[in-house]
């Protein structure tokens, strides 16, 4: 910033009169300085990478039978069911519904899905960390990392989770079970419409089993 004084003297009749300053401020170094700023920010900031999330497909083996698809499919599916109030309920493969207790209560903390799904999917996420620490070693190259990382998510024994919300389940219900999906390292997992027997589950689990009972009346 550079500043320049300019006095002013004017003598009449020979007399002098009081000398006058002004000031004026010359503001173009502070223009280049903010130019040097937003240049130097422009080249060392780094652009937001876009966040993706990886899909796995479906097996393309067609010496697998329907059938067998069928049942490897039931044993593996874990389907999640998102109720009111933060509620949340799940059963395994296909659930009896003559028997409330196949319908499964759980929460959305750590101790709930999550361990659930660790438990269920042990074997893969031991490979992912197993993976991950290669990565950090520098063994492995980063696209070596990512298309081991979709090989064992999406593996022959990895469950796949069925996820169902109903009208009174909240958007956060949903988001905090993807977020358990990616956590866990489940590939394999469908937001699909829930159905009316899974509306009778949830209300047979509420009522410890009186719907049925009364149905078997």
């Amino acid at each position: 910033m550079m500043a320049e004084i300019q006095e002013n003297s004017n003598k009449k009749g020979g007399k002098s009169k009081q000398k006058k300053m002004t000031v004026r401020v010359d503001f173009t170094p502070m223009v280049d300085m903010n130019m040097l700023l937003i240049t130097f920010f422009m080249l060392c900031t780094s652009l937001s990478k876009p966040q993706t999330m990886e899909i796995s497909m479906p097996s393309n083996d067609k010496s697998i039978t329907e059938e067998q698809q069928s049942k490897v499919k039931a044993s593996q599916a874990i389907t999640l069911l998102l109720g009111d109030a933060d509620k949340l309920y799940y059963y395994e493969g296909e659930p009896d519904y003559k028997d409330y207790t196949s319908l499964k209560e759980t929460s959305y903390q750590a101790d709930g899905l999550r361990a659930m799904l660790l438990k269920r999917n042990r074997t893969a996420v031991n490979e992912v960390n197993k993976l991950k620490q290669q990565k950090l070693e520098l063994k492995i190259s980063e696209d070596d990392f990512r298309k081991q990382l979709s090989e064992i998510k999406s593996g022959k024994d990895t469950p796949t989770v069925i996820i169902k919300a109903t009208d009174a389940a909240s958007y956060k219900n949903l988001i905090d079970a993807l977020d358990e999906m990616q956590i866990c390292n489940i590939g394999k997992y469908v937001i699909t419409d829930i159905a009316d027997a899974d509306r009778f589950l949830m209300k047979n689990y509420e009522s410890k089993g009186e719907l049925s009972q009364n149905i078997a009346e």
